[in-house]
């Protein structure tokens, strides 16, 4: 069963149970898939889908981080709900030492030698860890380990 497939069953089986936050967010990541359907008139794989909650979860902790500085804590668990929702749908993320491992394996088999190799370092792990790793993190840490 397809990513999409399970989150359209999700969706169905919040209906029947009338769970009406959660499937105000799952129509909401359905759209956002249909809305890049059409506009790129491509069908999304499920990499494609990964992507695009990834991009949901980024929109809502940002939005939780301002509604915390704002003081509203009535949106803030509104908002953290809905990323509980959305983070069902993402892979098991990777632990640090697995996420350093990678980066290692990453620079030498491209033989990095400086901070001037980022940009092809970030690009050969963004294609291995896509949606299992934050990749601001792991932009941290490649910096890091490239600095030595």
């Amino acid at each position: 069963m397809t990513l999409k497939e399970q989150i359209t069953e999700d969706m169905k089986s919040a209906m029947r149970a009338k769970e009406a936050e959660r499937l105000g967010t799952i129509r909401l990541l359905l759209a956002a898939i249909k809305q890049r359907e059409v506009d790129e008139r491509i069908t999304v794989d499920d990499a494609g889908i990964i992507a695009i909650i990834e991009k949901l979860i980024k929109q809502r902790k940002d939005s939780i981080e301002q509604f915390q500085k704002a003081g509203r804590t009535d949106l803030v668990d509104q908002e953290s709900k809905e990323l509980g929702i959305l983070q069902a749908y993402m892979p098991a993320q990777l632990s640090a030492a697995e996420v350093q491992s990678a980066i290692q394996k990453v620079i030498a088999d491209l033989g990095a030698s400086g901070p001037q190799d980022m940009g092809k370092v970030i690009g050969a792990l963004k294609a291995q860890l896509a949606g299992k790793a934050d990749m601001g993190m792991v932009s941290g840490l490649v910096k890091a380990a490239l600095a030595k």
